[in-house]
């Protein structure tokens, strides 16, 4: 395909100024195949001046930056709204670090979800958790790497979930928790002294992304817990396209996410979780979509929850790629070249 006259209609792509998440490698991506574009800066209330000669906007918005998480969707949002196209759309990113949202989008569209329990009201919580069985896994509506995750095992601890939810909430951010796993992995060489370090400042200062969002409250988020499962498995899908990755859970524990022990060969991976993630897609209708599934004693996936963002280093030793129809592509390949090839065919 001869991408250069296809880019000389798009005139111009708008990235995000930021060198962190995959605006570096769109830049390069663009740089490397004479692709116009511009950096802007999205949080600038001239950005709609900057976006006059622009056709498409990137921008990889994180739920760890506070910024990002006072404005980012609205403005890609309503730019999307206008006609432009955006890196996530609406269908790609509104329910973004958000299992509330995920919960009734993937009921909804009957795909394969670990049955979960939400509640908004103490009283209809309370008479669940005195009827339901044991263990269950508790989560807050956002939060990545398994934080703002916990296992849940008797009625006892429900309750006390239940009554903290509908009191004085939850802090996004949980400091002991974070200590704990700086601390795990210092000792396991994963992290050096600085990162334990910084989990015992963090009692004094709470992160600001944390500071933004404030105390969650006001409802309750349980899921099955599905047991022996000693790792889970991420399918990410762009376009025709998905790679994968697995990531087994923390000695001692029973999350995955987070863990860093990580495995990337095609044996490894079931399939069908492959054309599952592909199938999911079709009705998510996501330019990319990171599933994580775990699997049943019938040895049937479940899916967990779903992300447009990952950390971009994790995959790069990824030793290939299925295409559609499940057909192997072994080598190096570029993700965020194919967001950019994509946001290119959308506008065409």
């Amino acid at each position: 395909m001869n991408w250069a006259k296809i880019y000389f209609n798009l005139l111009m792509i708008a990235i995000h100024n930021s060198k962190s998440g995959f605006h570096a490698r769109w830049i390069a991506y663009c740089e490397e195949n004479n692709i116009p574009y511009k950096v802007v800066n999205c949080y600038a209330d001239e950005l709609n001046d900057q976006l006059k000669d622009c056709k498409a906007l990137m921008w990889h918005h994180s739920q760890q930056n506070p910024k990002d998480l006072v404005i980012a969707k609205q403005i890609l949002f309503a730019l999307e709204h206008t006609g432009l196209k955006v890196f996530p759309d609406f269908k790609t990113g509104w329910h973004f670090d958000d299992k509330l949202g995920q919960k009734y989008l993937f009921e909804r569209l009957v795909l394969p979800f670990v049955p979960t329990y939400a509640f908004y009201d103490k009283k209809e919580a309370v008479e669940w958790a005195s009827q339901t069985s044991f263990p269950k896994v508790f989560k807050l509506r956002g939060g990545a790497g398994s934080v703002n995750v916990k296992l849940v095992n008797s009625q006892q601890e429900a309750f006390f979930l239940i009554k903290r939810a509908f009191g004085k909430g939850f802090d996004n951010y949980d400091k002991l928790g974070s200590l704990k796993e700086r601390w795990k992995k210092y000792r396991e060489g994963k992290a050096g002294i600085w990162e334990p370090i910084k989990g015992l400042l963090r009692f004094g200062v709470t992160p600001p992304y944390a500071q933004v969002l404030g105390k969650e409250k006001g409802y309750v988020y349980f899921q099955d817990f599905i047991p022996n499962n000693n790792s889970d498995t991420r399918i990410i899908v762009i376009g025709e396209k998905a790679f994968a990755l697995k990531r087994y859970v923390r000695k001692g524990d029973f999350r995955a996410s987070g863990s860093g022990n990580f495995a990337y060969a095609k044996n490894e991976f079931d399939e069908c979780c492959v054309k599952l993630a592909f199938e999911a897609n079709e009705k998510l209708h996501a330019q990319c979509a990171a599933f994580d599934f775990v699997f049943d004693k019938e040895n049937n996936p479940f899916l967990v929850e779903v992300s447009y963002g990952f950390v971009k280093e994790v995959y790069d030793p990824c030793p290939g790629y299925w295409d559609k129809e499940l057909n192997w592509n072994p080598g190096k390949f570029n993700p965020q070249g194919w967001m950019v090839e994509m946001l290119v065919k959308e506008y065409h």
